[in-house]
């Protein structure tokens, strides 16, 4: 029987790399948030169209980007039961699946983004530069789910290091481009505000596409041979994929409404939720990491069929994780009111968000258990669990929290709070679920 090495060593290995490579999509987000946000005059405008257009383009991303954890375990379980030459042509098969069904999704939306704008409740000045943001940002759409498919081949291949790499490469450019083209070079460049942050999120979302590729051609054997018939593990694919859409769909409803009911607020409400929601995407990502080798390990370990061991390392994944999501709170509260403004001195702003960054501060042990334990699932397969387990979180835990919270005039407040009860239902019922279903199977 193979030895799948699950110590602290090998669980780093997997996680710093990861940890770095998660948090670039976020890094990104809050560059184009907090540079936009300091433009003079219109910088308040501008932090609440990138936050608006920034969770529309999340959610296509988040529901497309789940076929990344698709390959990824069907790809490590395949490792796992010493099966991987079997897979031939489906790396590049599930590449293609990806492209297209991001191209798909960017032509059903794209003529019919103005009046999903008006649905956010954008109007005005911020309506103008969301779709001057949208208008050109869009288009890193296909690029994005193009590098995402080739960094869930990298993963199930047990490899964090590369995508590591490349989305370091990517959040630097990003973070160059962004204070050059926003604000301009006196005399070179003209000033381009919101489609600077735009067009610097595009060419790096060029420049990462890139280099998945030729790191895949020169760092492994993936065939890139699309072959004459499909592959029968694209069927698995599908299914996946399709379970992992629906979790996603119920995801980000959440996220919608909550942007939604921060923008009815007013423009000093969307921009304080917009600067909240970053730093928790960014803990969330880092949180990440290490789900991203409980993702890897379990998958693997799962087709071994060592169930002791992957009872061991959801243990230490999880520990792992709730000593960096602590971390991060104390940093939190060590520069509460210095976070803020980092992406705008707008005072009126800074208030409201002071209001209610305690709330994203408390919710982090709880983001630790959820996303760590959601990543493991994906690693086994468990689509149709994570798919149900969500749909619940959100229409019997967020939606009936934040109608009540709305009752009672909690403002943003109430959306957080909102936010949090979704996140501890859907930890806690994963928590349930993978105690009753795994660990009997780690005693036998």
């Amino acid at each position: 029987m193979q030895q799948i090495d699950i110590s602290f060593k090998r669980i780093q290995q997997l996680a710093i790399p990861a940890i770095l490579s998660g948090i670039a999509e976020p890094i990104l987000s809050a560059t184009d948030a907090a540079v936009v946000g300091n433009i003079p005059q219109i910088g308040t405008e501008s932090l609440a169209a990138v936050g608006i257009v920034g969770t529309f383009l999340s959610t296509i991303i988040w529901i497309l980007a789940q076929t990344r954890s698709a390959i990824s375990a069907i790809i490590s379980q395949k490792l796992g039961a010493g099966k991987i030459k079997s897979l031939t042509t489906f790396p590049v098969q599930a590449i293609v699946f990806n492209v297209l069904l991001s191209v798909f999704l960017l032509f059903a939306t794209y003529f019919f983004v103005e009046e999903i704008f008006v649905f956010f409740k954008a109007k005005g000045t911020i309506l103008t530069f969301s779709l001057d943001y949208y208008y050109i940002r869009v288009w890193g759409f296909p690029l994005t789910l193009f590098t995402f498919a080739i960094f869930g081949i990298f993963r199930g291949l047990q490899n964090t290091f590369y995508p590591m790499i490349i989305a370091i490469i990517g959040a630097v450019l990003n973070i160059g481009l962004d204070f050059l083209l926003v604000y301009g070079v006196e005399g070179v460049i003209e000033p381009m505000n919101v489609k600077g942050a735009a067009w610097a999120s595009l060419i790096s979302q060029a420049v990462m596409a890139l280099l998945s590729l030729l790191f895949l051609l020169r760092k492994t054997k993936v065939s890139l041979r699309l072959g004459k018939k499909l592959h029968p593990e694209i069927k698995q694919l599908v299914s996946m994929s399709f379970n992992l859409f629906v979790r996603s769909i119920a995801l980000n409803i959440a996220l919608i409404i909550a942007t939604r009911e921060a923008t009815s607020l007013g423009k000093n409400y969307i921009a304080a939720h917009t600067i909240a929601m970053n730093l928790w995407l960014f803990s969330a990502f880092f949180i990440d990491g290490y789900g991203a080798a409980g993702n890897i390990l379990g998958g693997r370990l799962l087709g071994a069929k060592q169930y002791k061991k992957l009872w061991t390392l959801t243990k230490r994944v999880n520990i792992y994780n709730l000593v960096i999501a602590l971390m991060l709170a104390t940093i939190g509260l060590l520069f509460y009111n210095r976070l803020g403004a980092v992406f705008t001195k707008d005072t009126a702003v800074l208030s409201v968000f002071y209001g209610v960054f305690y709330l994203v501060l408390l919710s982090q042990p709880v983001n630790a258990l959820g996303f760590t334990l959601d990543a493991i699932f994906k690693g086994l397969g468990e689509m149709k669990f994570l798919r149900n387990i969500l749909l619940a979180s959100t229409f019997l835990g967020f939606v009936p929290t934040i109608l009540l919270c709305n009752y009672y005039n909690l403002k943003l407040k109430g959306i957080w709070i909102a936010l949090i009860v979704w996140i501890a239902f859907r930890a806690t019922g994963l928590l349930i679920k993978f105690k009753n279903k795994y660990y009997p199977k780690a005693k036998l």
